[in-house]
């Protein structure tokens, strides 16, 4: 009979998870360029996104393109979405909105939620954001972290296998006894290739109010939860079941 191993560790996915990239570059974008107010700010921001850290990262981790920090890969093409929107937008200014990522705001669960589990477990990130980001995000928006790793220190980015398992060496664990917890499907299909438990917890309004529905759980993840302060609730109960 297998013995299964006590969760010890909670690491969580960040962009979208943790806090809400989309309203935070919004509010910054927003401050700082005069525009007519027709402008789609959300549109640029699902689109830098998408184009200035999901595409490269991909591309990256699939050996089609060098590493780069990431805040190069991000800063590199707002100044292109930038100049492709016609927006005059000073170079201070523009500096400061490539900087926005290290400003967001946690979604409204997330700090309460985080200290409640931290009573329990190690809790930190394990995210594609570089440790500086990590560091200034967390100390800005009160994010109580046991400690911080990024992918940055494997030279690499998520989904690639070397994260989940560096992570997991940094804590001194098995995989079994670490959870990841993520509002992407893909990042926890990763986590489980590698050993690692997971937890679901979908953000309805990543995408804003009229983007896409959360997918469904997989089968496979070991616990699903509305919030942080549900998936303390579930944790405490005795989930994951193995």
């Amino acid at each position: 009979m297998s013995v299964v191993a006590p969760l010890r560790a909670l690491l969580f996915d960040v962009f979208g998870t943790v806090v809400d990239w989309r309203g935070g570059v919004v509010r910054e974008a927003r401050s700082i360029a005069t525009v007519d107010d027709s402008f789609d700010w959300g549109d640029l921001a699902d689109r830098w996104r998408t184009e200035g850290y999901l595409v490269p990262i991909g591309e990256i981790v699939g050996g089609t393109r060098d590493y780069e920090d990431v805040e190069v890969l991000l800063g590199r093409t707002l100044a292109r979405l930038v100049g492709e929107a016609g927006l005059r937008v000073a170079t201070d200014d523009l500096e400061r909105l490539a900087g926005a990522w290290r400003r967001l705001d946690p979604w409204p669960d997330a700090v309460r939620g985080l200290t409640r589990l931290k009573q329990r477990f190690v809790v930190g990130p394990l995210s594609n954001g570089s440790f500086a980001l990590l560091t200034e995000m967390a100390k800005r928006a009160g994010l109580p972290w046991d400690c911080i790793i990024s992918t940055e220190l494997f030279g690499s980015y998520k989904p690639d296998p070397a994260t989940y398992r560096g992570a997991v060496a940094l804590l001194g664990l098995q995989p079994g006894e670490v959870i990841l917890v993520a509002a992407h499907r893909g990042d926890l299909r990763a986590a489980a290739a590698c050993g690692l438990r997971t937890a679901y917890v979908p953000r309805p309004l990543e995408w804003g109010p009229a983007g896409p529905s959360p997918e469904p759980p997989d089968a496979e993840v070991d616990v699903v939860a509305a919030d942080f302060e549900e998936l303390a609730e579930r944790l405490e109960a005795g989930d994951p079941t193995p």
